[in-house]
């Protein structure tokens, strides 16, 4: 059996410049802001995973059951020869599709651990040994013209992802997934939905304190990584529901005033008791939303499916 193969486009030391440059725009703006994906980290990742098995967060069980439920449909609907998955993690969930669609000859799952990637692209080689499997280390956000062509085409972008942009962040992304598109080739896209507040919350405050854990863990990275002395337990986890928006809010608190120091930014930053610094989005959509959206970028939206609850939606688009 040919083992996996992983392009990289993406270093160490892009990742800590990147980290650098974020935490430096971040912690220096007003209100501060810190980006989601400096959450996962070994520990953070630890920590979603045991976040994704809570009884509040839906989400990924939903997700989950929706794929094995559609992905006949899907199937009979697309036949692409590659697919791609951006931000793979452990490429759990693709399985599904990987089962399912009978046609395909090469998986590239992408991400921006080395070793999450390779340990999934060596699982997925191992039980379908039929397939190239193709890994991808690079932000996704940066380097979508690195995706292998040469076939027919599928992105899948699963687990509600799309929700952690603003909406011009969300337009600008779909369109530069469009853009290294075919006509014709196709887009996975999974959503959550907008649906009850007191559905919504608990499932990123749960009452077992994981989800607080996971969101003070940024701070531990930019500790271990940049020299800070952030006191993470100095810090109140919040979710809010922000009904204008439609989307979740993940906020660190500070419980009392205090100096951060950021050694090698040569930066100290200053908190003011009950000052609020936003760590997260995960927007919420309706599917005419999601159909309107796509078409903006230039898919045009195939079918959607939906969990019995309408909690979630997963989407097969097409590019025009």
């Amino acid at each position: 059996m040919t083992s996996a193969t992983i392009e990289v486009h993406l270093v160490e030391d892009d990742l800590l410049s990147a980290l650098r440059s974020d935490v430096l725009t971040g912690l220096t703006s007003s209100p501060k802001v810190l980006p989601p994906k400096w959450f996962y980290d070994a520990r953070g990742s630890e920590l979603f995973d045991q976040i994704t098995r809570l009884p509040e967060y839906y989400p990924t069980r939903t997700e989950s059951a929706l794929l094995h439920r559609s992905a006949g449909e899907i199937a009979a609907l697309a036949k692409p020869d590659i697919l791609v998955e951006l931000g793979s993690g452990s490429a759990e969930k693709t399985r599904t599709l990987l089962t399912a669609l009978d046609s395909l000859r090469m998986f590239v799952p992408q991400d921006f651990s080395p070793a999450a990637l390779e340990e999934a692209a060596t699982a997925v080689k191992s039980e379908y040994p039929h397939l190239v499997v193709h890994g991808v280390v690079s932000d996704f956000t940066e380097t979508l013209h690195n995706l292998p062509g040469g076939g027919s085409r599928m992105i899948a972008f699963l687990g509600g992802t799309i929700g952690n942009f603003a909406p011009d962040e969300r337009a600008e992304f779909l369109s530069s997934i469009r853009a290294v598109l075919q006509p014709g080739e196709q887009l996975v896209l999974g959503a959550g939905l907008v649906i009850d507040e007191s559905v919504l919350v608990p499932a990123y405050d749960d009452a077992a304190g994981v989800t607080a854990e996971f969101n003070r863990n940024v701070l531990r990275v930019i500790n271990s990584r940049l020299g800070g002395n952030f006191d993470p337990d100095a810090f109140r986890h919040v979710a809010r529901w922000d009904a204008q928006n439609n989307w979740i809010e993940m906020r660190l608190e500070a419980t009392k005033a205090m100096t951060v120091r950021i050694e090698d930014l040569d930066l100290d930053v200053q908190f003011a008791a009950g000052e609020q610094m936003r760590t997260e989005i995960s927007a919420k959509f309706t599917t005419d939303g999601l159909r309107s959206e796509l078409a903006t970028a230039g898919f045009e939206t195939t079918h959607i499916w939906t969990d019995d609850l309408d909690r979630f939606a997963l989407v097969l688009a097409t590019a025009r």
